[in-house]
């Protein structure tokens, strides 16, 4: 392993919090060389755009007062934060670029026009969907303001199963889907079932 992959995932497991958040990064690696698998890609620039793709949503980087919160670009700052710590990290300088390109279009509604922007976003996707995708949703209750009740929660997850699988662009991850959205659908036709007369 390249010093710069230590480096990067030791600060990451400093910063990641709260800390059920540093759980996504190697996560999401590890599903996005799943999806690129049989393509061909710089495994650096994945490495690296998924380990620090998420920076802006770490407490310590993002604002707390909940009105600045709710203005906050959590992309746009991990693009600016990423060159200088990649850069001191020893990650070579000429890929850069390519990292900061991938982390810039990871979201669901981005365009990335790269081979690991389009399988970052598509891992992302997978992360979001499935029995991971409800834990991630559900721990943020309480604790995220798009999140105050249960409700919230599940109006978020049938969303998630209602757009995201058309989102996907690569074939390896609409086979890698297809479990985790079989998953959501019953988990929600569950909660549909149980909640009555309210889910609050």
């Amino acid at each position: 392993m390249a010093d710069f992959r230590q480096a990067v995932e030791r600060y990451i497991s400093r910063e990641a919090r709260p800390i059920d958040k540093f759980g996504h990064q190697p996560r999401l690696y590890a599903l996005a060389r799943q999806v690129g698998a049989g393509y061909k890609y710089d495994d650096d620039v994945l490495f690296a755009a998924a380990w620090l793709h998420d920076l802006g949503v770490f407490s310590g980087h993002r604002p707390e007062d909940p009105e600045e919160l709710a203005r906050w670009d959590n992309v746009a700052y991990a693009v600016e934060r990423a060159p200088s710590l990649l850069t001191d990290m020893g990650f070579p300088v000429e890929k850069v670029n390519a990292v900061v390109e991938a982390i810039r279009t990871h979201q669901s509604t981005a365009h990335p026009i790269t081979i690991e922007g389009v399988i970052l976003r598509d891992a992302d996707i997978l992360e979001q969907l499935g029995a991971i995708g409800i834990l991630r949703t559900v721990c943020k209750i309480g604790r995220d303001t798009r999140f105050p009740t249960f409700t919230h929660a599940a109006e978020h997850l049938r969303k998630a199963l209602v757009t995201l699988p058309a989102q996907i662009r690569l074939d390896t991850t609409r086979a890698l889907a297809q479990p985790k959205i079989e998953l959501l659908q019953i988990f929600l036709a569950a909660l549909a079932d149980e909640s009555h007369p309210a889910l609050y």
